[in-house]
């Protein structure tokens, strides 16, 4: 998963590592609630589901990345060795959860500009069409 996520009894962390890895562990796993509330409404759940941003800083400060109006990569690390196997099959899980959201991503453009975008591409084929039509009409004029 994300640095930190390791067991504190395999790591043998005491004193004020052990209370270190306990936050961050606390914080993962309400970044793993998130994710699940994310992929739940991204795939259509017809009751009510309240993303808790809030219950953690790491999930605050990720609020616009996971959720948001942007594109977000995940990497997973795995391990081949057969001790970290279970870190490796959570790990999995956690990024088949993450593969499940779908963000809907939407330019954040200022109406005026948006406005002056699309009047330019309609001059711009009306323009067209206009110099087309004077060619032709110019063609037919040097047949006759």
């Amino acid at each position: 998963m994300i640095s930190g996520s390791e067991r504190a009894n395999s790591t043998g962390a005491t004193g004020d590592r052990l209370k270190e890895s306990t936050n961050i562990n606390k914080s993962l796993s309400t970044l793993g609630n998130v994710i699940s509330a994310l992929a739940d409404i991204s795939s259509g759940s017809k009751r009510k589901i309240v993303v808790p941003y809030r219950e953690s800083i790491l999930t605050k400060l990720l609020q616009n990345a996971l959720g948001g109006n942007s594109k977000t990569v995940m990497i997973a690390a795995l391990s081949p060795a057969d001790v970290n196997f279970d870190e490796t099959l959570s790990t999995l899980r956690f990024a088949d959860r993450v593969k499940r959201i779908k963000n809907h991503v939407v330019v954040n453009e200022n109406p005026i500009e948006k406005l002056i975008r699309e009047l330019r591409v309609y001059l711009k084929t009306k323009r067209n069409v206009f110099f087309y039509l004077i060619f032709i009409f110019l063609r037919k004029k040097m047949n006759v």
